[in-house]
């Protein structure tokens, strides 16, 4: 690393003693947060000379990260949508592949009625904060079974001015009582409790209760979708993320359910990703 006695250490020379260590986006985006700027401002200055404690607190950051502390946890925040949220180890880290189950939920959310949306397991509230913000006239409810998670997610709201939204602790479904929902939206854990990803990468330091679920990953999921018919009105939409390899199992519970125009859908790197259905007026 470098020696943080230098007298001129550069964003350029910094970045470039980081790269031989960690990934360059990971640099990059600790080296923001460092200096509180954007990508824009290191493209555009990359001979500023660092202050001493910007140099430290870089290769403080920088030597974490080596150690296998995910970046959003190092820096506190994670970009969703086109929302910033707050990140803890309280709560998984927002990831890409979750923008395809807002972006469904949104198609079903019309801009001028009020209907109401379930999110269970709502972690960091990114599901959840980002339908509130741009479905201002609907009503959500973001339910999950931590403590800390809910207080995270409450901060976020706070920050980001959504007060469309209110919060349920509680397992799944249980604390609900007998209310009826427009729509559910869940990203429940699905990997599977063997699964040696879970021992590999950023899944280290991540929440095992948000990612785990029973010997083959689809516990939660097959719960939720036997439940959820109870909770949704008639016509009523309910969407699902799940693993890589679990959508014809999620299809099979929901016909099994009775659930009509069930689908998946992929993500950007055509996996698929999401899968739902619609519940049946005839049930």
């Amino acid at each position: 690393m470098i020696d943080m006695q230098l007298v001129a250490v550069t964003i350029t020379q910094a970045l470039t003693e980081a790269y031989r260590a960690i990934d360059r986006i990971d640099a990059r985006m600790l080296l923001q947060h460092v200096l509180n700027v954007d990508h824009a401002f290191l493209l555009t200055y990359p001979d500023q000379v660092l202050v001493p404690q910007q140099i430290e607190d870089f290769f403080r950051l920088v030597k974490r990260r080596i150690n296998g502390i995910p970046v959003a946890y190092l820096t506190g925040e994670r970009v969703f949508y086109d929302l910033t949220f707050k990140v803890t180890e309280a709560v998984l880290i927002p990831r890409p592949e979750t923008e395809l189950l807002v972006e469904l939920a949104l198609e079903r959310i019309p801009v001028d009625q009020p209907l109401k949306v379930l999110d269970l397991g709502t972690g960091s509230g990114a599901i959840a904060i980002t339908l509130a913000k741009h479905r201002p006239q609907a009503q959500v409810i973001a339910v999950d079974v931590s403590a800390d998670a809910l207080a995270v997610s409450r901060w976020n709201a706070k920050n980001l001015q959504v007060d469309n939204l209110s919060w349920v602790m509680g397992s799944w479904f249980d604390e609900l009582s007998a209310q009826k929902f427009d729509l559910i939206v869940s990203n429940p854990p699905y990997v599977a409790e063997n699964d040696p990803h879970l021992r590999q990468g950023d899944l280290r330091f991540e929440p095992q209760i948000a990612l785990a679920a029973g010997s083959n990953g689809v516990a939660c999921i097959r719960h939720i979708i036997e439940v959820a018919p109870k909770y949704l009105v008639d016509s009523g939409w309910l969407l699902l993320e799940h693993g890589y390899n679990q959508a014809d199992e999620c299809r099979q519970l929901l016909q099994n359910m009775d659930f009509s125009n069930i689908c998946s859908y992929p993500d950007l790197a055509g996996i698929m990703r999401v899968s739902g259905g619609q519940m049946d007026a005839s049930t």
